[in-house]
């Protein structure tokens, strides 16, 4: 029989992180929303504590930075199974993003480029990085979600890499340590050559241009990046040098990152569902699951099918980190779960929003606020349709240049 509890390993952290979105996160939500670009401080507090589980081993891969692919364990549990940081991280991140998306992504050393160093680095990359805060530097103005379309360029020079490009839409680009940027090492090769490098803030020819202004997830910022000259160590290339083991390695990034970024949505879609039918109780709609819905209220039909479809999501998003955890390819899974969770948190947030009428569409409620955050969640990490492509590609057996 099938199991969908929280595993018990995991059961207390994340009640932590249920509580932390409680009583931190969702009570300055709306003030960060309104003060974007100001950097939440009470993150500073949130960012040591998570330091702190992570370092004692009971944090069980707390935030994005918590995820590495790893073979699955021959511990002695049951059938080798293993459930592990990739699920414990996905299960956090719901709870964290039941309270705010935009300041869980603002929390320090917990950037989608930490996922990227955690996925594709080596161990000596992992010791050197570790306690840094990456960002991920991926779109370019002319390249959005074909990332084989990169064109900003590495050049190697002596023990250095020179850097050339521009890179938009970095979120955390302006308050972290480093950008984990994807760059070109030889145009004329398309994907084959696509690699991503650390590079440090403080690097001379690295410039933050600007900062975004946006529909949602404020407390987040999203700045551009301009790269002149900007030499980056050698030793600061992730993963493989190796042309022939160029872009597949790169993208097991999205791999473990979008099943992270489903997270978000599966959790900015239950607040959503959880305060609507509050709302919608108080207005005397009655839920009645063991009634058919075509014998219930309108109001309350589109409830349980948001419900239903919420339940999707998430299960998906489960299935793509046990994978992960288990050593299983899951490239597959995880742009399902990205796909499924995307939408459906579009739809179920701003379902939401009509359902509560001049309620959910006021500043009285969060309702408004999570409709807007959970469009980002549909558009990066690889957008609805990229996301439905790598699924046909997969299913039928096509490659990227058969099914375009």
């Amino acid at each position: 029989m099938i199991n969908l509890e929280t595993p018990r390993k995991f059961r207390a952290f994340v009640n932590q992180a249920h509580q932390v979105a409680a009583e931190m996160l969702r009570p300055n939500s709306r003030r960060y929303d309104l003060a974007e670009h100001e950097y939440p401080v009470e993150l500073d507090m949130l960012a040591a504590m998570v330091d702190g589980l992570g370092a004692s081993g009971t944090g069980s891969g707390a935030g994005a930075s918590g995820v590495r692919r790893t073979a699955a364990a021959s511990d002695g549990t049951e059938d080798g199974v293993v459930n592990g940081s990739n699920l414990s991280s996905v299960l956090s991140i719901m709870e964290m993003c039941w309270g705010d998306v935009g300041l869980l992504l603002s929390m320090p050393r917990q950037g989608l480029g930490n996922s990227a160093i955690a996925s594709v680095a080596s161990d000596e990359q992992l010791r050197r990085f570790d306690g840094v805060w990456a960002a991920m530097a991926i779109t370019e103005p002319g390249c959005g979600s074909d990332s084989a379309g990169i064109r900003t360029t590495a050049r190697l020079d002596g023990d250095a890499y020179v850097l050339d490009g521009e890179k938009i839409f970095v979120t955390a680009g302006g308050r972290c340590d480093a950008v984990v940027v994807w760059a070109t090492l030889d145009k004329s090769l398309g994907r084959a050559a696509i690699k991503s490098f650390v590079v440090m803030k403080d690097t001379p020819g690295m410039t933050v241009e600007r900062l975004e202004h946006k529909l949602g997830i404020r407390a987040s910022d999203t700045a551009t990046i301009r790269l002149e000259n900007c030499r980056v160590p050698r030793e600061n290339l992730l993963g493989s040098a190796d042309i022939d083991k160029g872009f597949a390695g790169v993208m097991q990034t999205f791999d473990n990152t979008r099943p992270l970024v489903a997270a978000m949505a599966v959790g900015c879609a239950r607040a959503s569902l959880e305060l609507t039918r509050e709302l919608l109780s108080e207005a005397g709609v009655q839920i009645d699951y063991d009634r058919p819905v075509h014998l219930q209220s309108a109001a309350a039909a589109t409830y349980l099918a948001m419900e239903a479809d919420w339940e999707a999501a998430y299960l998906l998003t489960l299935q793509a980190a046990w994978m992960a955890d288990n050593g299983q390819p899951n490239s597959l899974q995880a742009s399902m779960a990205k796909a499924k969770a995307g939408r459906s948190a579009n739809d179920i947030t701003l379902r939401c929003v009509e359902l509560t009428g001049s309620l959910g569409y006021s500043e009285h409620h969060l309702l408004e606020k999570w409709s807007r955050d959970s469009k980002i969640l549909d558009i990066f990490e690889g957008t609805q349709q990229i996301q439905q492509l790598i699924v046909a590609r997969r299913l039928l057996g096509k490659t990227s240049a058969e099914l375009k």
